[in-house]
């Protein structure tokens, strides 16, 4: 039988390969998108970090255009898992080792600022967008990384007062309907949302506060004058006194410095047709988010209204699209949850995140440009909080400084922004997890 005939029955009827999160949305509202000649800030990007450097800066009187190539929201905002965490991967004796303890603990202090300052932003902004503090379940592949979980997670509330408990897998099924992991822990504080509407919502608060942000106009050149910028753009040029870059995952060639330094990395995630509700409550009882660790890592949740749940991962050593990707997903997930193999495929999309070679995000400015990026897969709250102070930055506050600032911002030699050393890194990791796998299922049968 033919791949595509194994693949048949995944596909729902009329399946789309567009963001389920824009499912209902309409697209923005179409304003006068003529350039002004000039403005007092640029910011390059309208996901979530330019918008919220956009809000700060608007609100504090400067005039404000946010620019896009692609539509407004395409990018990576719109489409990742609607997944809200402290953010910050190394730990603090990795942190400690590289920046002393003082420094380390500001910047694992920042992950948790993002978590509770996003909650704030939301509820100030009026946003409806279903931000839920829900609770993460990360789940054990093997009886060794469940062991590590626990330890990491008792020298995490110890160290750094962070709630954690530890669900053993004897009582896995009352946090995550699955005899696949081996236990887990869960973090009370993590959160959930609609990435969609959240990102509407920001626009729409962007705008009432006097920002424009014109789609499909893409940023072409930028050159330093005087004391500001000359801005060349797919319509025409305009003269800035300061820029904002803000293309995370999408960063091209606009600016070669930034572009050694960030490795972009296709996420692809897939989001069932309507389930029983009985089904979705016992595959999450708790409405949990959930992650697992595996070194490339599956998340997944029910949606918000819990009619579906929406499964992501990365699926392939090198890049593909989305029709690939679908059925990949699709398998590993109905290894995690059998039960949806009843079940169809009504959306599979991708987005593009961006790692940094240290795993930590970055912000500072460069040749005069203010930037932030690099959020490592977990960037909705953390962008949106170093948005927010970039835009407190170039307003002159001093509430502006993070622990991150101008932290060392490393590249490797000859790397100029296409990871080519990802495809064998990927596949590596993920024989490395199905072997692990394997032997735990193995074990235990």
């Amino acid at each position: 039988m033919s791949a595509d005939a194994q693949n048949d029955h995944i596909w729902g009827q009329g399946w789309q390969d567009t963001s389920f999160w824009l499912d209902g949305l309409p697209a923005p509202e179409v304003q006068d998108d003529t350039l002004p000649a000039s403005v007092d800030v640029l910011i390059v990007g309208s996901g979530y970090t330019g918008l919220n450097a956009a809000l700060e800066t608007a609100r504090g009187g400067r005039s404000t255009l946010v620019l896009d190539a692609a539509p407004l929201g395409h990018g990576c905002s719109t489409r990742n898992g609607g997944q809200i965490s402290t953010s910050i991967k190394p730990s603090l004796a990795k942190l400690t080792a590289k920046y002393g303890i003082q420094r380390a603990r500001a910047i694992r202090q920042e992950g948790a600022n993002s978590l509770e300052w996003i909650e704030d932003r939301v509820q100030s902004e009026g946003i409806d967008c279903d931000f839920r503090r829900v609770g993460r379940f990360h789940a054990a592949h093997t009886p060794k990384s469940y062991e590590d979980l626990v330890r990491e997670a008792e020298q995490l509330t110890r160290e750094e007062g962070i709630e954690t408990h530890a669900v053993p897998r004897a009582d896995q099924r009352s946090e995550l309907g699955t005899d696949v992991y081996h236990g887990g822990v869960v973090f009370p504080r993590h959160a959930s949302l609609n990435p969609g509407r959240y990102h509407r919502g920001l626009l729409e608060a962007a705008r009432r506060s006097g920002v424009q942000a014109v789609g499909d106009c893409e940023v072409t050149h930028i050159k330093r004058v005087g004391e500001g910028f000359e801005v060349t753009t797919a319509r025409g040029m305009v003269r800035a006194r300061d820029v904002i870059a803000a293309t995370n995952g999408y960063s091209g060639t606009l600016l070669p410095w930034l572009r050694r330094r960030i490795i972009p990395i296709g996420s692809y995630v897939i989001a069932t047709e309507p389930l029983p509700r009985d089904l979705v409550d016992r595959l999450f009882p708790k409405d949990r988010i959930a992650s697992d660790t595996c070194k490339v890592v599956y998340y997944f949740r029910a949606s918000s209204d819990r009619t579906r749940i929406v499964f992501g991962g990365r699926v392939s050593a090198n890049e593909t699209d989305p029709a690939i990707s679908g059925p990949r997903l699709y398998r590993d997930m109905c290894r995690i949850f059998p039960e949806l193999r009843d079940y169809r495929i009504a959306h599979s999309w991708m987005g593009t995140v961006a790692y940094s070679f240290d795993e930590l995000a970055h912000t500072g400015v460069h040749d005069g440009i203010h930037y932030a990026m690099g959020y490592c897969g977990s960037g909705v709250s953390m962008a949106s909080y170093l948005g927010m102070r970039l835009g407190q930055k170039v307003l002159g506050l001093k509430e502006g400084r993070t622990a991150l600032d101008e932290l060392p911002f490393p590249t490797r030699p000859l790397y100029t922004g296409k990871p080519w050393f990802l495809p064998p890194v990927v596949a590596w990791y993920r024989w490395r997890d199905g072997l692990q796998t394997g032997q735990a299922e193995r074990a235990r049968a």
